[in-house]
């Protein structure tokens, strides 16, 4: 099945979109393929513009965030970000900040962040519930003098992000693998290129081999 042109018969306005949360284009193709009553019902009952206790509860016991960002173009970017429980941090029910470390140098995440604050999160609980929480907001680089007291003894911090929450919800489970955690020595911030992976993809072995 072909996807429709965008129309006036099938314009997102039709919806009362300012209503609702979601983009024009996810507005448009629920009018167009007919899954309208369906989406407003999840909006209803499961899209907050805040983070509620239980979800609160739930970012707390994360070890790993998935996280989404564009630059003023639109190219995307996602990425891993991980730590013990605890390393992202709930300030205030709109309010979500979590560390960054010291990576590879090229910043592709926080440089999108400076041209475009938009960004999706989504944190999946792969070992006991089998259940995601998305977490969408503006986000802002902040020093890390800022959220010093969060770091606590974690001293390879270098900077926070600050999520200003605008929706989060459920991802639901029925396609969430469950894995077993194993426990493992993780070099925050190594720079060895073995422990980091090294180029396990051999890209480098590739753009030597095409030169």
């Amino acid at each position: 099945m072909s996807l429709p042109e965008l129309t006036e018969t099938t314009s997102p306005d039709r919806v009362e979109r300012d209503a609702l949360p979601g983009s024009r284009g996810e507005h448009f193709l629920q009018c167009a393929l007919e899954t309208t009553d369906r989406a407003t019902r999840f909006y209803s009952d499961q899209v907050l513009d805040h983070l509620n206790p239980l979800m609160v509860s739930f970012v707390a016991r994360m070890e790993m965030a998935f996280v989404s960002t564009a630059d003023a173009d639109g190219e995307c970017d996602s990425s891993l970000r991980a730590g013990p429980a605890g390393f992202l941090h709930v300030v205030d029910s709109r309010t979500l900040v979590y560390p960054e470390y010291r990576g590879n140098g090229v910043m592709a995440s926080l440089g999108n962040i400076m041209e475009n604050p938009h960004v999706g999160m989504l944190m999946v609980d792969f070992t006991e519930d089998l259940i995601g929480l998305h977490v969408n907001g503006a986000a802002r680089i902040a020093p890390f003098e800022e959220f010093a007291e969060l770091a606590g003894e974690d001293r390879k911090v270098e900077r926070w992000v600050v999520v200003s929450v605008e929706e989060a919800y459920i991802h639901c489970r029925k396609h969430i693998p469950r894995m077993v955690p194993v426990d493992r020595i993780r070099d925050w911030g190594t720079d060895d290129v073995r422990r980091k992976g090294g180029d396990f993809f051999e890209a480098k072995a590739t753009k030597a081999a095409e030169s």
